[in-house]
């Protein structure tokens, strides 16, 4: 099993146009289509934590959360695709449940 490998938040630190490229596919279809804008300025609008450390990386088969923070309190959630590991979502706020 290949675990994701370490990223420090990419849309701080490389260029927007790049980080564009590490969303899963649909990921990277929808945000665009939801924030009326090409990617790289739809990711600067997203207001994403900055950079930080990782953290503990838990491995379900081909899906992975990566805890990142201080206090472990901003997480990845990633699928491994045919190229490699992808973000399917980031930025999360916890949801009632």
């Amino acid at each position: 099993m290949t675990r994701p490998a370490p990223s420090r938040r990419p849309w701080r630190s490389a260029t927007t146009k790049a980080a564009c490229g590490l969303p899963a596919p649909r990921t990277r279809e929808q945000l665009p289509e939801d924030e009326k804008q090409r990617c790289s300025q739809a990711l600067r609008g997203q207001q994403l934590p900055p950079g930080a450390p990782r953290g503990a990386v838990e491995v379900y088969g081909r899906q992975a959360a990566v805890r990142a923070g201080v206090s472990g309190g901003e997480t990845l959630f990633l699928s491994q695709f045919t190229g490699g590991w992808k973000v399917v979502a980031a930025g999360c706020t916890p949801q009632g449940g």
